[in-house]
């Protein structure tokens, strides 16, 4: 494949923006960057990055492109004007959170025109994307990912190459799916506690002296749940009903119930009822608290 002369960016919410930062400021190459919303585009204009009036101009300037958009619709959307502008060389690496059947449909597709797309769906807070230490998950072709990994390396400090097209989608789709069901039981355990008279604080440093510490306890637990601070503009809940979406979709495709997640989807349904839909998902607490103790399951 030929070298990368110019990347682009298409995608600058609350992850994409911090990521075509560090991209802008590490890789040593012009950037080229699109988003409906021209705040970010102005804000990166100091990192010396180009705004681009359309996807598909980003698609024919740049030799690798990055997508980091809220979800499967948004990428079909966005790469029928990357498959225009595909030409052999060409590269796209989609960063957003998408199903996994998605990924691979457009991994043949490109390669139809000569050019490649790998899944490479990131994990980890935004903070993380600030500090340029997510985790990259990435499905595709090993020379392509052996393309774009060292501008992986500008946002993210763990690269997985998990395999052929669309099992980063898998991978980042089980990921997101084990930590909503921990979330869950970290809100399960805080609201039973207190109904019992015991402190939160107290019951979440047991829970991390012992064998349930985990990254959602000092995260989620620790930031969210404890606190009862549900920001929007974070993972909300409806952005994880959709997440679960392509969990629930990769494992009927499997043929794996997934009873756990049942639950979790369950409760944020119902977080979503109570309007709490743009609140970071561990709102799904207010769900189970708004249970009575002789009605909980």
């Amino acid at each position: 494949m030929s070298a990368v002369a110019r990347l682009g960016f298409v995608g600058l919410g609350a992850m994409g923006e911090p990521m075509c930062r560090n991209l802008a400021r590490k890789a040593g190459l012009p950037v080229v960057a699109h988003d409906l919303r021209p705040e970010p585009l102005r804000r990166l204009a100091d990192d010396g990055v180009r705004a681009a009036g359309s996807a598909a101009e980003v698609g024919a300037e740049a030799d690798l492109v990055f997508l980091s958009l809220p979800g499967g619709p948004e990428v079909e959307a966005v790469a029928g004007g990357l498959l225009a502008a595909a030409r052999p060389g060409r590269v796209v690496a989609d960063c957003s959170t998408a199903p996994m059947a998605l990924a691979r449909d457009l991994a043949a597709r490109f390669a139809a025109s000569g050019a490649a797309f790998v899944d490479s769906p990131v994990a980890r807070t935004r903070a993380a994307a600030r500090a340029g230490t997510l985790c990259a998950m990435v499905g595709g072709d090993a020379s392509a990912f052996a393309r774009v990994r060292p501008f992986l390396a500008c946002f993210a400090t763990d690269i997985l190459h998990c395999g052929a097209a669309g099992a980063g989608q898998l991978a980042k789709a089980m990921n997101n799916m084990v930590l909503m069901q921990t979330v869950n039981a970290l809100a399960e355990a805080l609201t039973a506690a207190r109904r019992l008279g015991v402190d939160g604080e107290t019951l979440f440093a047991a829970l991390g002296a012992g064998s349930a510490d985990s990254f959602a306890l000092r995260n989620h637990g620790a930031k969210a749940l404890l606190p009862g601070e549900f920001p929007e503009r974070a993972h909300s809940c409806l952005r994880a009903l959709k997440d679960l979406d392509c969990a629930f979709a990769a494992a009927a495709a499997a043929g794996t119930p997934l009873r756990g997640a049942e639950i979790v989807r369950d409760r944020l349904r119902e977080a979503v009822d109570m309007g709490l839909g743009d609140a970071y998902y561990p709102a799904l607490i207010a769900a189970i608290a708004r249970q009575r103790p002789d009605s909980a399951n």
